[in-house]
């Protein structure tokens, strides 16, 4: 059994607020803020479906998720013009809708007849790829290489354990016990600013 569709639907309501937020901070007008919501909510989701091949793409045949997508801008804007959000609340929403997108991929490759590793593949895929256009879009270093959070490791851990665990624990088990691991390692790099060790060349002089 997949994942509820409503845990899918909070997924692209938590990365339209994380879009939104980041359309905010550069000024954009509705417009942009809109657009940059989607690309972040269903960015992941439509390189997901291309590279599977699956036709229709979810979003285009759900009109649930523009619904949601344009209720959680509303529902942003709203806010913020109230009081300031808190801090950290980008980080906060990217991690749980990383959480979510990342086993929702998994699930849907395992659907789909790929093998393991491109199921794992395929959760990494969909929880950052949206995060990573709206971060190139607002001029940004996608949060994916940014130092001191783990990002897409953490998709790949989460979806690696939930392809390991299915058969012992059965499909939803692992389901969940995956997601928490992506949100429990998010959490955790976001306060230790945990990092993966960094490949840096230093200057050389070319012969």
């Amino acid at each position: 059994m997949k994942l509820p569709y409503v845990l899918e639907l909070l997924a692209v309501g938590v990365f339209a607020v994380s879009g939104c937020l980041a359309a905010g901070r550069k000024a954009f007008d509705p417009v942009g803020v809109v657009v940059i919501a989607v690309v972040t909510a269903v960015g992941g989701g439509t390189v997901r479906d291309l590279l599977l091949g699956r036709h229709p793409i979810a979003w285009t045949a759900d009109a649930n998720y523009l619904y949601t997508i344009l209720a959680a801008v509303a529902l942003t804007v709203a806010y913020v013009r109230f009081r300031p959000p808190p801090n950290g609340l980008l980080l906060i929403a990217d991690g749980i809708g990383l959480a979510v997108y990342a086993i929702v991929g998994a699930q849907f490759a395992e659907d789909k007849g790929c093998p393991a590793v491109v199921a794992v593949a395929m959760g990494a895929v969909t929880g950052t790829a949206g995060g990573a256009v709206r971060d190139i879009l607002c001029n940004d270093v996608p949060i994916l290489f940014t130092s001191g959070y783990l990002y897409a490791t953490a998709a790949v851990l989460g979806a690696t354990l939930y392809v390991g665990l299915e058969g012992p624990l059965g499909r939803d088990a692992a389901a969940y016990t995956g997601m928490a691991v992506v949100g429990a390692l998010r959490a955790a790099a976001i306060v230790y600013h945990w990092n993966l060790p960094r490949f840096k060349l230093d200057d050389w002089a070319s012969p």
